[in-house]
């Protein structure tokens, strides 16, 4: 999941970033079964030694619970998911438009290409 998540956010960014202004932003997050324990430095050299990753990353956050950013609340809020108000697992991914509104929200099994027919929705 993880190598084909950040190949298409790579492709992506590199296809859209400089003609439709795409951003495309990282929060790891260490919730899921433990599977972010590295400090930040060593996760964004990861992505850049892996995958040329030129997209942002945050620091490590909470996404849900007592602890939960208070942007990730205001997406579930936004945008609840198929089963509650949290978020499933890593690379739940949000579709935000150029106002700042979140216009959709997909499941962690969602592919990064297969958001790529609803960008234009929102150039």
């Amino acid at each position: 999941m993880t190598e084909k998540n950040y190949t298409q956010f790579t492709s992506l960014h590199t296809k859209y970033a400089e003609s439709k202004g795409l951003r495309i932003l990282v929060f790891p997050c260490n919730q899921f079964a433990s599977q972010e324990p590295w400090p930040n430095e060593q996760i964004k050299g990861f992505l850049i030694d892996k995958f040329q990753a030129e997209f942002e990353m945050f620091g490590k956050i909470d996404v849900n619970g007592s602890h939960a950013d208070p942007l990730f609340n205001f997406l579930k809020s936004k945008q609840s998911g198929f089963l509650g108000n949290f978020i499933k697992w890593n690379f739940t991914k949000f579709l935000i438009d150029k106002d700042g509104k979140p216009v959709k929200r997909y499941g962690p099994s969602t592919e990064p290409n297969a958001i790529e027919k609803d960008l234009p929705k929102y150039w």
